[in-house]
């Protein structure tokens, strides 16, 4: 989700969890804190909410990708590094602890860091101390205050050996964790309208309301992207809507289907398998690996069942696998584990049939 104009949203969008109370609490008392919730609930935009009601609020807000940035430069992205020490290092460059003194570093993803970065982080956390790349010194000491977030379960990966318990300690001084949008329906129209009324600005004849129907219909829907899915959900509907009102029928299919709104009366069809199993991944959020591969290899599951379980997931994902792996809470990292275990078993369907 963008930034600008979220922190008020987050003020009215979380109103009636709770959550706003926790987070004007916990933003006086500059402790560190650890964000936790499903992908797309709007784990960065709490965090932006933390550091607006902090006295640091006029002070930088520094989000760091964990995920996104390789160790090599997760280490220089962080520490900042000195000129000459690897290469490309034409100059000396301050990280982004250093850029953030006295203010807010948001640490995404910290379930991702490396055990190497995470000693790394735990010293800086006991001392305030910034060694830069390329240098056996320190370069200085800084005032910042920590917040990371995950949609990880750290205890787990403890338990794995993959996240240290000390680190862990560290970071969950004070424990905020963001509901997913199909917890907090009530927040659905705020959020629409809000996301109305950034997307409808930059179209002039877009729409400009929803109907109580079809507001109705997203209050059901389970939305297992959260937020960000029902962002992109509106901004579709400001692009390919001709009125001014967002009817029923102008809602993608897989919205109206899965919120049990079907476009004729249709009779029920006996559910198989497949189904069953689609609905623990997609609306209980089991994971592919624990719930489907241990079934198929023990033969409990046939082959033709698992092709059906691919074939409503290319649908919803419109042929995107990526997508596919979302839906069925698989690790980005495996991706390519699960295309080579549908390609042995004889199950990855050609997603060029499923592409609108």
């Amino acid at each position: 989700m963008k930034r600008n104009g979220h922190a008020k949203l987050i003020g009215c969008s979380v109103q009636m969890t709770n959550l706003q109370l926790e987070i004007q609490r916990v933003a006086q008392s500059d402790a560190k804190v650890l964000i936790t919730g499903e992908s797309g609930v709007g784990k960065e935009l709490v965090a932006q909410a933390v550091h607006a009601g902090s006295p640091r609020a006029d002070r930088p807000f520094m989000p760091v990708n964990c995920a996104g940035v390789p160790e090599t430069l997760l280490e220089s992205e962080l520490f900042g590094h000195v000129r000459g020490s690897f290469t490309g290092a034409y100059r000396d460059k301050a990280g982004k602890l250093e850029i953030a003194d006295t203010g807010t570093v948001l640490l995404d993803e910290i379930g991702e860091m490396s055990l190497r970065m995470q000693g790394l982080l735990l010293r800086f956390l006991e001392t305030g101390e910034l060694q830069k790349v390329g240098t056996d010194r320190i370069a200085r000491t800084v005032d910042i205050r920590v917040i990371a977030s995950t949609n990880r379960n750290l205890r787990d990966l403890i338990a794995q050996g993959l996240f240290r318990d000390d680190l862990y300690y560290r970071l969950n001084v004070v424990h905020l964790a963001v509901p997913p949008l199909r917890e907090r329906s009530e927040d659905i129209p705020l959020l629409v309208q809000h996301f109305l009324d950034t997307y409808a600005a930059r179209v002039p004849n877009g729409p400009r309301s929803i109907s109580p129907e079809a507001m109705e219909v997203l209050k059901q829907y389970g939305w297992p992207g959260n937020v960000r899915e029902l962002e992109n959900v509106i901004e579709r509907f400001i692009v390919t809507s001709r009125s001014e009102v967002i009817a029923v029928e102008d809602l993608p299919i897989e919205v109206r289907t899965r919120a049990g709104v079907a476009l004729r009366p249709k009779h029920e069809r006996r559910r198989t398998p497949a189904d069953e199993l689609y609905k623990r991944l997609v609306e209980q959020r089991e994971s592919f690996w624990t719930v489907v591969y241990p079934l198929y290899m023990e033969r409990e599951l046939t082959r033709s069942s698992l092709r059906e379980l691919v074939r409503k997931a290319l649908a919803e994902a419109k042929g995107n696998y990526r997508i596919v792996t979302r839906l069925f809470n698989i690790e980005p990292r495996d991706y390519k584990k699960f295309l080579n275990f549908l390609r042995k078993q004889g199950c990855q369907l050609p997603f060029k049939e499923y592409r609108q």
